[in-house]
């Protein structure tokens, strides 16, 4: 049953879905991870906990559930909930299915996914809204866990702080998460059937006769004396094939001297043995038993017989080498997976090892050309040629397009690359009629350098030089910022905590009018401050972007920044990304702000980067011209710095184009900057879009701002963002 799941589950995780790249690759890490810990034979509390931690890693501000449907009962009860505290399984005892009984509940009562975004005023949370309240669960996603009838048997949720429905990543991961929790299910009932069958041998009697296990009777020189029916239909001998002969005609030759020692030694000593043993059947077939033999006394403690019981684990013993094939295994080309290759690191030792990535050159774009089936069908392809001329190495596909070769380092590394790409520049793939020629970017470390991470480093540094091209990895490469990685942990804390206890301050900067030389608007600056320290923006916005936490700043911004201009009559400007936008709650939550605090929209500008405006997406187009509607003004940000789509500045009827700050800061010594901003002022002024210059630092800068008739200027000449407006 185990292996018929796991099949499942490879053709769930391989339906089409609008996924990235990326977000597949999580899903089948998280597979991977988890079919190992079975293969393992781990807890299955431990197992289904550790797929609660990897699926909320997943989706951040998160926690995952498993509830388990009591079948005397009918009601659910939480099986596994590592990062939920002991109240809230308490609260979810007992939960009974139904219509308003939450996402899980309506899960099982209705035996189809249940997404609810809104917990708090959804109806299907109706009889347990208090658990919602109680632990802030502001969304719930539940997927019903099937047996093999279709009857929903025990639900996986995710839970979040946050409002959200899930995006097709998510339903994908929800959906692959119930199949493992099928599969971990089905294999500790598998466990539980065989511990059930030892205790049927534990207490053996001549009913046993009558049992599907196959059993036979010795006397105390070991000849056989009674066998049953199961015997015959498991082994395939008759009566007459083995009565009055000793048990090693069953013998498969598989067990050495020792194995047989230990066995007797057990049956004398303990008077009992219980096994795993590879016996032959009468037509030459091996088969897998566990085995159990006891000694029978008289009354007088004399040896009478041996009674020996077996089970057939074949089919068990299939399912578990399956399920530790595909936790090392790519299931689309057989080579080996990246787990496997992290294992194979951590445990050998690195002086005597190389190990080459290869990333297929230009793959995406055999994805969108072509189809992912031609993707899929190249890589298959490609590992194929691999495996023929690189027969020294081990293979590994490690990623969606990224090969890799494990080989001993005696191999010279520039030759093993020089081969491969020899092999490839004369070979053609053609796959239903599309002739497609393939190139790989390589990365190589070696002997004591030799890691996965090096590897990837080198790879990063082949591909920034172009296609087709390698890099070796070494001790002196002055191109790793080891740094990157301490930052992102010290700052996504810093993020949490500010988010969390009030940090985040907005910080007013003037803006000047050059044609009255008055400070006439402001723009809201973000800052974080804690212990005293002014934590400036460019050490902290990366990390919020890569965090998925630049909504929650935007929001503290309009709000901070609301109260604060309330006292007076100034305009103001604010900050807006394209993850904004992505959630589509900004005109929501402007006009709340806007009634709240008792500010016109006409008083707000709402500054967004060039690469937004020029490559939005239509929904962002569409919310962005609901915000003009309502009355908001609309600025493009460092103008001049990315795309410089003009037309689209046309198209969204933006009220400012703010120029870069690179152009400005040396208008005054660099002719580029002049004549770059030269001509972003000539296009507003026939478009009538007033200019904002940004980082006007000193007269000159100044005065070449306003002889090209600039209507703004901002910088530290006029003012200094501070926590206080004039």
């Amino acid at each position: 049953m185990a292996a018929e799941s796991c099949k499942n589950l490879e053709l769930e995780t391989l339906q089409e879905v609008t996924i990235t790249e990326q977000e597949f690759e999580s899903i089948l890490n998280l597979q991977s991870v988890i079919l190992e810990m079975l293969a393992l034979g781990k807890d299955s509390v431990v197992i289904l906990d550790k797929l609660c931690n990897l699926a909320e890693a997943l989706l951040p501000n998160s926690v995952a559930s498993i509830m388990l449907v009591d079948t005397k009962t009918g009601l659910l009860n939480v099986l596994a909930a590592p990062s939920v505290p002991q109240s809230g399984h308490q609260a979810l005892a007992g939960l009974k299915p139904g219509a308003d009984g939450g996402s899980c509940g309506n899960a099982v009562f209705s035996n189809q996914p249940t997404f609810v975004g809104d917990t708090f005023n959804d109806p299907k949370w109706k009889d347990i809204r208090k658990v919602a309240y109680d632990f802030n669960l502001r969304s719930c996603w539940s997927m019903p866990v099937r047996n093999e009838e279709n009857n929903p048997i025990a639900t996986f949720a995710l839970s979040s702080f946050e409002k959200r429905m899930p995006s097709p990543f998510h339903k994908k991961l929800l959906g692959t998460a119930a199949a493992i929790v099928n599969i971990v299910l089905k294999n500790e009932d598998q466990k539980k059937i065989i511990l059930e069958k030892e205790k049927k041998i534990n207490l053996f009697t001549t009913a046993l006769k009558n049992t599907s296990e196959g059993f036979y009777i010795t006397d105390k020189e070991n000849n056989i004396l009674e066998i049953n029916d199961s015997f015959t239909k498991i082994m395939g001998y008759t009566k007459e094939d083995v009565i009055g002969k000793n048990p090693k005609i069953l013998s498969s030759d598989k067990h050495d001297k020792k194995y047989f020692e230990e066995m007797w030694r057990s049956i004398i000593e303990d008077k009992h043995y219980a096994g795993e043993v590879i016996n032959k059947k009468k037509n030459g077939e091996l088969i897998t038993q566990w085995m159990s033999i006891n000694p029978i006394y008289n009354e007088n403690d004399e040896l009478q017989n041996y009674v020996a019981v077996f089970t057939d684990i074949s089919k068990l013993k299939e399912s578990e080498a399956k399920i530790e094939y595909l936790a090392y295994h790519d299931p689309l080309t057989s080579c080996y997976n990246k787990l496997y290759l992290e294992d194979r690191l951590e445990g050998e030792n690195p002086d005597n090892r190389s190990l080459i990535l290869l990333n297929v050159d230009n793959f995406s774009y055999v994805n969108l050309s072509y189809g992912f089936d031609i993707g899929d069908k190249l890589l298959v392809g490609i590992s194929n040629e691999l495996k023929e001329i690189c027969k020294e190495s081990q293979i590994f596909r490690i990623n969606s397009d990224e090969f890799a070769l494990l080989c001993d380092s005696t191999a010279d590394v520039k030759a093993s690359i020089e081969k491969i790409r020899t092999h490839f520049n004369r070979v053609s793939f053609y796959i239903d009629n599309i002739n497609i020629n393939v190139s790989f970017s390589y990365g190589a470390s070696y002997d004591g350098n030799c890691s996965l991470q090096n590897s990837a480093l080198a790879l990063k540094q082949a591909k920034e030089s172009g296609k087709n091209r390698f890099y070796i990895f070494s001790k002196d490469d002055t191109n790793i910022d080891v740094n990157k990685r301490e930052n992102f942990v010290k700052y996504n804390n810093i993020l949490h905590e500010a988010i969390e206890f009030g940090y985040l301050v907005p910080y007013f900067q003037g803006i000047r009018d050059n044609r009255t030389g008055e400070i006439v608007k402001y723009e809201s600056l973000v800052r974080i401050i804690k212990d005293d320290e002014v934590i400036p923006p460019f050490q902290f916005l990366q990390t919020a972007k890569l965090s998925g936490m630049l909504p929650d700043i935007t929001k503290i911004m309009i709000d901070k920044s609301f109260a604060v201009m309330a006292s007076n009559d100034y305009t103001f400007s604010i900050n807006i990304t394209e993850d904004d936008l992505d959630l589509d709650y900004l005109e929501k939550y402007l006009q709340e702000k806007s009634q709240e605090y008792g500010i016109a929209p006409q008083r707000i500008t709402l500054e967004m980067l060039e690469g937004m405006s020029s490559t939005g997406k239509r929904d962002h187009i569409r919310q962005l011209n609901a915000l003009k509607r309502d009355g908001y003004l609309l600025a493009i940000d460092d103008f001049g710095a990315e795309y410089s789509n003009f037309e689209r500045v046309l198209d969204l009827d933006i009220d400012f184009l703010k120029i870069d700050a690179r152009y400005i800061k040396n208008i005054d010594i660099d002719n580029k900057s002049y004549e770059i901003t030269k001509s972003i002022v000539y296009f507003a002024k026939n478009a009538g879009i007033p200019c904002i210059a940004e980082f006007v630092h000193n007269e000159n800068v100044q005065d070449i701002i306003e002889k090209l008739g600039i209507e703004y200027s901002q910088g530290f000449l006029f003012s200094e963002p501070s926590e206080t407006i004039g």
